[in-house]
């Protein structure tokens, strides 16, 4: 289930929605002061990979400059940092 960032165009207020699905159209309400005049913002996501790694502890901090066959930045492992 994806989560979506939203901005709260009356009070300012930033929060998280869990969506059961992403075409869900219902009214989204500010939990601060329930304001429907809301904003979907864009945000990114972060990954983390555990367990045994054929590139090495390095890699897992971004620092190896390797980019993994699955792709991805996640802890900077797409070599951009």
């Amino acid at each position: 289930m994806p989560i979506f960032e939203y901005k709260c165009e009356e009070c300012n207020s930033k929060f998280e929605l869990l969506h059961k699905s992403s075409a869900n159209n219902e009214e989204i309400t500010c939990p601060f002061c329930k304001s429907v005049n809301n904003k979907k913002l864009f945000s990114a996501f972060s990954a983390s990979v555990t367990g045994n790694s054929s590139y090495g502890d390095s890699c897992s901090t971004g620092s190896c400059g390797t980019v993994p066959s699955y792709g991805g930045c996640a802890s900077g492992m797409c070599g951009l940092n």
